[in-house]
Protein backbone atom coordinates (compact mmCIF):
# COMPACT_ATOMS: atom_id res chain seq x y z
CA UNK A 1 0.00 0.00 0.00
CA UNK A 2 1.39 3.38 -1.03
CA UNK A 3 2.05 5.82 1.76
CA UNK A 4 2.90 9.50 1.89
CA UNK A 5 3.89 11.39 4.99
CA UNK A 6 3.05 14.81 6.32
CA UNK A 7 4.33 16.85 9.21
CA UNK A 8 1.96 17.35 12.15
CA UNK A 9 -0.51 18.79 12.78
CA UNK A 10 -1.59 19.39 9.20
CA UNK A 11 -4.28 17.08 7.93
CA UNK A 12 -2.54 16.04 4.75
CA UNK A 13 -0.60 12.85 5.12
CA UNK A 14 -0.15 9.23 4.26
CA UNK A 15 -3.42 7.57 3.44
CA UNK A 16 -3.51 3.90 4.26
CA UNK A 17 -6.72 1.98 3.75
CA UNK A 18 -6.09 -1.68 4.61
CA UNK A 19 -8.25 -4.09 2.67
CA UNK A 20 -10.66 -3.31 -0.15
CA UNK A 21 -12.48 0.00 -0.18
CA UNK A 22 -16.24 -0.16 0.18
CA UNK A 23 -18.49 1.06 -2.59
CA UNK A 24 -19.66 4.63 -2.27
CA UNK A 25 -18.09 7.41 -0.27
CA UNK A 26 -15.00 6.35 1.66
CA UNK A 27 -14.76 7.33 5.32
CA UNK A 28 -12.32 10.07 6.18
CA UNK A 29 -9.14 8.50 7.51
CA UNK A 30 -8.05 8.76 11.10
CA UNK A 31 -4.96 10.94 11.54
CA UNK A 32 -2.27 9.03 13.43
CA UNK A 33 0.45 11.17 15.03
CA UNK A 34 3.30 8.74 15.26
CA UNK A 35 6.97 7.96 15.64
CA UNK A 36 8.35 4.41 15.27
CA UNK A 37 8.65 3.47 18.95
CA UNK A 38 6.98 0.59 20.83
CA UNK A 39 4.16 2.91 21.91
CA UNK A 40 3.66 4.18 18.38
CA UNK A 41 3.55 0.68 16.97
CA UNK A 42 0.81 -0.33 19.40
CA UNK A 43 -1.54 1.96 17.48
CA UNK A 44 -0.32 1.25 13.96
CA UNK A 45 -0.80 -2.47 14.67
CA UNK A 46 -4.33 -1.85 15.94
CA UNK A 47 -5.30 0.26 12.95
CA UNK A 48 -3.98 -2.34 10.54
CA UNK A 49 -5.62 -5.23 12.37
CA UNK A 50 -8.95 -3.42 12.56
CA UNK A 51 -8.84 -2.39 8.91
CA UNK A 52 -9.38 1.28 9.74
CA UNK A 53 -8.36 3.83 7.06
CA UNK A 54 -5.72 6.15 8.47
CA UNK A 55 -3.00 8.55 7.54
CA UNK A 56 0.29 8.71 9.36
CA UNK A 57 1.72 12.06 10.46
CA UNK A 58 5.28 11.68 11.74
CA UNK A 59 6.12 13.49 14.97
CA UNK A 60 9.91 13.60 15.13
CA UNK A 61 10.50 13.38 18.86
CA UNK A 62 14.25 13.82 18.44
CA UNK A 63 13.67 17.25 16.92
CA UNK A 64 11.15 18.26 19.55
CA UNK A 65 8.10 18.32 17.26
CA UNK A 66 6.03 16.96 20.16
CA UNK A 67 6.32 20.38 21.82
CA UNK A 68 4.70 22.27 18.95
CA UNK A 69 1.65 24.23 20.23
CA UNK A 70 -0.61 22.68 17.60
CA UNK A 71 0.41 19.17 18.66
CA UNK A 72 -0.06 19.99 22.35
CA UNK A 73 -3.71 20.73 21.59
CA UNK A 74 -4.01 17.09 20.57
CA UNK A 75 -1.64 15.58 23.14
CA UNK A 76 -1.13 17.88 26.16
CA UNK A 77 1.39 15.45 27.66
CA UNK A 78 3.70 16.15 24.66
CA UNK A 79 3.90 12.46 23.85
CA UNK A 80 2.91 10.46 20.84
CA UNK A 81 0.97 8.50 19.73
CA UNK A 82 -2.22 10.48 19.39
CA UNK A 83 -5.07 10.36 16.92
CA UNK A 84 -7.75 12.59 15.47
CA UNK A 85 -10.86 10.79 14.31
CA UNK A 86 -12.79 13.10 11.96
CA UNK A 87 -15.86 10.89 12.40
CA UNK A 88 -15.90 10.79 16.17
CA UNK A 89 -18.91 10.56 18.50
CA UNK A 90 -21.91 12.34 17.02
CA UNK A 91 -20.09 12.58 13.70
CA UNK A 92 -17.78 15.29 15.04
CA UNK A 93 -13.95 15.14 15.19
CA UNK A 94 -12.38 13.90 18.39
CA UNK A 95 -8.74 13.69 19.45
CA UNK A 96 -7.40 10.98 21.74
CA UNK A 97 -3.99 10.80 23.39
CA UNK A 98 -2.38 8.04 25.52
CA UNK A 99 -1.92 4.69 23.79
CA UNK A 100 -4.18 2.71 26.13
CA UNK A 101 -7.03 5.18 25.70
CA UNK A 102 -6.55 5.09 21.92
CA UNK A 103 -6.72 1.30 21.85
CA UNK A 104 -9.92 1.31 23.89
CA UNK A 105 -11.43 4.00 21.68
CA UNK A 106 -10.61 2.11 18.48
CA UNK A 107 -11.91 -1.12 19.97
CA UNK A 108 -15.22 0.51 20.88
CA UNK A 109 -15.49 2.30 17.54
CA UNK A 110 -14.90 -0.79 15.42
CA UNK A 111 -16.30 -3.44 17.73
CA UNK A 112 -13.12 -5.46 17.13
CA UNK A 113 -10.66 -7.02 19.59
CA UNK A 114 -12.35 -5.38 22.62
CA UNK A 115 -15.29 -7.53 23.69
CA UNK A 116 -18.65 -6.12 24.72
CA UNK A 117 -19.20 -8.89 27.27
CA UNK A 118 -18.20 -7.42 30.63
CA UNK A 119 -16.35 -10.47 31.95
CA UNK A 120 -14.30 -10.77 28.78
CA UNK A 121 -13.70 -7.01 28.70
CA UNK A 122 -12.38 -7.02 32.27
CA UNK A 123 -9.73 -9.58 31.27
CA UNK A 124 -8.66 -7.45 28.31
CA UNK A 125 -8.47 -4.31 30.43
CA UNK A 126 -6.45 -6.05 33.14
CA UNK A 127 -3.72 -6.95 30.67
CA UNK A 128 -3.93 -3.69 28.77
CA UNK A 129 -3.34 -1.69 31.96
CA UNK A 130 -0.69 -4.19 33.05
CA UNK A 131 1.22 -3.23 29.94
CA UNK A 132 0.59 0.49 30.26
CA UNK A 133 1.56 0.62 33.93
CA UNK A 134 4.23 -2.07 34.06
CA UNK A 135 5.76 -3.63 30.97
CA UNK A 136 6.12 -0.40 29.01
CA UNK A 137 7.59 1.82 31.74
CA UNK A 138 9.93 -0.85 33.13
CA UNK A 139 11.20 -1.90 29.69
CA UNK A 140 11.65 1.75 28.77
CA UNK A 141 13.75 2.42 31.86
CA UNK A 142 15.84 -0.70 31.25
CA UNK A 143 16.50 0.39 27.68
CA UNK A 144 17.44 3.89 28.82
CA UNK A 145 20.01 2.85 31.40
CA UNK A 146 21.46 0.11 29.19
CA UNK A 147 21.79 2.20 26.04
CA UNK A 148 21.46 5.93 26.64
CA UNK A 149 22.62 6.83 30.14
CA UNK A 150 25.66 9.12 30.13
CA UNK A 151 26.96 7.19 33.16
CA UNK A 152 27.45 3.47 33.68
CA UNK A 153 25.09 2.86 36.59
CA UNK A 154 24.95 -0.81 37.63
CA UNK A 155 22.08 -0.47 40.11
CA UNK A 156 19.38 0.87 37.75
CA UNK A 157 20.57 -1.46 35.01
CA UNK A 158 20.00 -4.46 37.25
CA UNK A 159 16.86 -3.01 38.84
CA UNK A 160 15.02 -2.56 35.56
CA UNK A 161 16.33 -5.58 33.67
CA UNK A 162 15.35 -7.74 36.64
CA UNK A 163 11.88 -6.23 36.54
CA UNK A 164 11.54 -6.94 32.80
CA UNK A 165 12.62 -10.51 33.54
CA UNK A 166 9.91 -10.73 36.20
CA UNK A 167 7.27 -9.30 33.87
CA UNK A 168 8.25 -11.73 31.12
CA UNK A 169 7.73 -14.47 33.69
CA UNK A 170 4.26 -13.14 34.46
CA UNK A 171 3.37 -13.24 30.77
CA UNK A 172 4.87 -16.69 30.38
CA UNK A 173 2.74 -18.05 33.22
CA UNK A 174 -0.38 -16.35 31.89
CA UNK A 175 0.14 -17.81 28.42
CA UNK A 176 0.41 -21.40 29.66
CA UNK A 177 -2.52 -23.09 27.94
CA UNK A 178 -3.64 -19.84 26.26
CA UNK A 179 -2.95 -18.53 22.79
CA UNK A 180 -3.46 -14.90 23.84
CA UNK A 181 -3.40 -12.90 27.05
CA UNK A 182 -7.15 -12.52 27.53
CA UNK A 183 -8.14 -15.74 25.80
CA UNK A 184 -9.20 -14.34 22.42
CA UNK A 185 -6.84 -12.06 20.50
CA UNK A 186 -7.34 -8.48 21.71
CA UNK A 187 -5.97 -4.99 22.08
CA UNK A 188 -4.05 -6.25 25.13
CA UNK A 189 -1.89 -8.41 22.87
CA UNK A 190 -1.39 -5.51 20.48
CA UNK A 191 -0.25 -3.35 23.39
CA UNK A 192 2.37 -5.82 24.55
CA UNK A 193 3.90 -7.09 21.32
CA UNK A 194 6.18 -4.20 20.35
CA UNK A 195 7.44 -3.82 23.92
CA UNK A 196 8.36 -7.48 24.19
CA UNK A 197 10.05 -7.38 20.80
CA UNK A 198 12.04 -4.30 21.75
CA UNK A 199 13.08 -5.83 25.07
CA UNK A 200 14.44 -9.02 23.52
CA UNK A 201 17.54 -7.00 22.66
CA UNK A 202 18.58 -7.34 26.30
CA UNK A 203 16.28 -10.10 27.60
CA UNK A 204 16.18 -13.29 25.49
CA UNK A 205 13.10 -15.49 25.58
CA UNK A 206 14.93 -18.79 26.18
CA UNK A 207 13.52 -19.07 29.72
CA UNK A 208 9.99 -18.22 28.60
CA UNK A 209 8.71 -20.80 26.08
CA UNK A 210 5.05 -19.77 26.29
CA UNK A 211 5.96 -16.14 25.69
CA UNK A 212 8.22 -17.14 22.80
CA UNK A 213 5.38 -19.11 21.21
CA UNK A 214 3.06 -16.11 21.65
CA UNK A 215 5.62 -13.88 19.94
CA UNK A 216 5.71 -16.29 16.99
CA UNK A 217 1.91 -16.28 16.74
CA UNK A 218 1.81 -12.51 16.94
CA UNK A 219 4.62 -12.00 14.44
CA UNK A 220 2.90 -14.25 11.91
CA UNK A 221 -0.18 -12.02 11.77
CA UNK A 222 -0.26 -9.86 8.63
CA UNK A 223 -1.77 -6.90 10.47
CA UNK A 224 1.03 -7.00 13.04
CA UNK A 225 3.62 -7.18 10.27
CA UNK A 226 2.13 -4.18 8.48
CA UNK A 227 1.79 -2.23 11.72
CA UNK A 228 5.41 -2.86 12.68
CA UNK A 229 6.57 -1.76 9.22
CA UNK A 230 4.97 1.69 9.59
CA UNK A 231 7.64 4.37 9.94
CA UNK A 232 10.52 1.96 9.48
CA UNK A 233 12.21 4.43 7.16
CA UNK A 234 12.11 7.09 9.88
CA UNK A 235 14.33 5.21 12.32
CA UNK A 236 17.79 6.72 12.62
CA UNK A 237 20.59 6.32 15.18
CA UNK A 238 20.04 8.65 18.13
CA UNK A 239 22.27 11.73 18.07
CA UNK A 240 23.52 13.85 20.97
CA UNK A 241 21.02 16.49 19.85
CA UNK A 242 18.20 13.97 20.08
CA UNK A 243 19.26 13.02 23.60
CA UNK A 244 19.19 16.66 24.71
CA UNK A 245 15.60 16.94 23.52
CA UNK A 246 14.40 13.58 24.85
CA UNK A 247 16.11 13.30 28.22
CA UNK A 248 16.01 15.58 31.23
CA UNK A 249 12.70 17.23 30.32
CA UNK A 250 11.11 19.45 32.90
CA UNK A 251 7.85 21.41 33.03
CA UNK A 252 7.58 24.13 30.43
Amino acid sequence: MARKTAKPPRKKGSKRAPGKAKAGKSPKPIALYFWPTPNGHKISIALEEMGVPYEMHPVNIGRGEQFAPAFLKISPNNRMPAIIDPAGPGGRPVSVFESGAILQYLGRKTGKFYPADERARVAVEEWLFWQVGGLGPMAGQANHFLNYSAEDLPYPKKRYTDEVHRLFGVMNTRLAGRKFLAGAYSIADMACYSWVQSSTRFQPLDEFPNLAAWMERMGARKGVQRGMAVGRELRKPMTDGDKKVLFGQRAR
